[in-house]
């Protein structure tokens, strides 16, 4: 058998944790993996929701030369600026094309506030670092005006095409719990408006029902079904002709592929049409999307991961002529953080084809749907934030070994005993 070439576009999420796999599970005679990124760096973005709140940045950020050394796959610092399937090669910006048997595009998302009028120009977004230190910043001053007496309004947002919304539910909560501490939350009216019809939609009615729980305990005014029409200064219109007004604007914005490919199936905000279960593209049983460059509905870490252990799976399987495994099976893991306390999700997910509902809990299996609140989640959170970086920084996959057996273990019992 002669060495198969294996070329991964992106460090994220997905990218990393299929490299690292196939590191694993096959030899340096069986594969060579190439991992193709504009950046040097792995950044750890749930934990990133901690910066408006004065946690350092520096923390978040892995550098991926040693461990991608110590796993011997070669990484090239480069943009991706397109594919021949054809000739089976990825042109970048640096150099002569890469040549690949297997390509893994995990290149992700990006945000684009310009579908909605206004909203790039006076809403505080929450998806790089940089944004989310100038949104500590204005929290910053809405707490002095309101130690001050100074009434403000704050309002989140989910506009349509935000694609996991769960980061804005988390500050929203770590908001009120920040302010209560400092003795101001009682002038600072906090306001939820999302375009889905029920809070977090594709995980179900379980999750929605706590959200609506903590909105009422917490007085935070709460909206489904508000679908954004544009935004003015302190302002913003929905499409029923409903107003509402804010002194500070925070929002998830509508999602869009990172990286557009010329020739692929992908549907209309350049996500790439993916078989369910081996994330292979349609059409191209060599080229896989896992994670946020495919078209599964939800984008999350937790299903990314799930993703990428599928997308690992079969290429091993086509590389060592052995059957794949199960493939694709989407149940999220989410621990939604308050400060005071945090929320434990445990959700069977299945595909509908729906546009209205894309996604939705799986009636199959009602034994693993959980969902719980309590104190004691945040430690589950806090030691999922130090594992997945101390495997990243080893050159390790998130999902294999002795440490994640220990993991998925405590999870599992956690969510029998503390969630329902």
């Amino acid at each position: 058998m002669s060495m198969q070439r294996v070329v991964v576009l992106g460090s994220g999420f997905a990218g990393l944790e299929t490299a690292y796999t196939l590191a694993a599970r096959l030899t340096d005679e069986q594969t060579h993996v190439t991992v193709v990124s504009d950046r040097d760096d792995f950044l750890f973005k749930p934990n990133t929701i901690y910066l408006p709140f004065g946690a350092a940045e520096a923390p978040l950020h892995i550098p991926t030369e040693r461990p991608l050394a110590r796993r011997h796959i070669k990484r090239h610092i480069a943009t991706v600026e397109g594919i021949d399937a054809a000739q089976g090669t990825v042109h970048t910006s640096r150099g002569l094309p890469l040549h690949y048997d297997h390509l893994v595009i995990a290149t992700g998302a990006a945000m684009r506030p310009q579908e909605v009028p206004g909203l790039a120009e006076h809403a505080h977004q929450v998806w790089t670092p940089g944004q989310l230190h100038r949104l500590g910043e204005a929290l910053r001053r809405v707490a002095t005006n309101a130690s001050h007496g100074r009434g403000q309004k704050v309002l989140f947002l989910v506009p349509p095409g935000n694609k996991c919304a769960g980061p804005l539910y988390e500050l929203v909560f770590m908001l009120d719990t920040w302010l209560r501490e400092r003795e101001v939350r009682h002038h600072v009216d906090i306001a939820f408006s999302t375009f889905e019809q029920t809070y977090i939609q594709a995980f179900g009615p379980r999750l929605h029902d706590v959200v609506t729980g903590e909105f009422a305990d917490r007085g935070i005014a709460g909206r489904t079904g508000a679908a954004v029409d544009k935004v003015a200064d302190r302002q913003v219109l929905f499409t029923d002709g409903q107003e509402q007004e804010y002194d500070l604007l925070v929002t998830f914005p509508p999602y869009t592929a990172a990286v557009r490919y010329d020739g692929l199936a992908a549907d209309d905000r350049g996500f790439l049409t993916c078989d369910n279960s081996t994330r292979a593209v349609v059409g191209h049983p060599e080229i896989f999307a896992p994670g946020d460059a495919g078209d599964f509905p939800v984008k999350q870490a937790f299903l990314a991961f799930l993703q990428a252990d599928a997308v690992a799976d079969a290429i091993s399987a086509q590389i060592l002529g052995t059957a794949p495994g199960a493939g694709f099976e989407p149940t999220s893991m989410c621990v939604m953080e308050m400060f005071d306390k945090a929320t434990f999700a445990q959700v069977p997910l299945t595909v509908t084809g729906d546009p209205a509902a894309p996604v939705i809990v799986d009636g199959d299996k009602p034994d693993d749907y959980r969902v719980g609140v309590s104190p004691i989640w945040r430690l589950g959170k806090k030691a999922l934030g130090l594992y997945l970086p101390l495997r990243f920084r080893r050159g390790l996959p998130f999902h294999s070994g002795m440490p994640w057996r220990a993991m998925d273990v405590a999870l599992r019992v956690g969510a029998r005993t503390l969630a329902h």
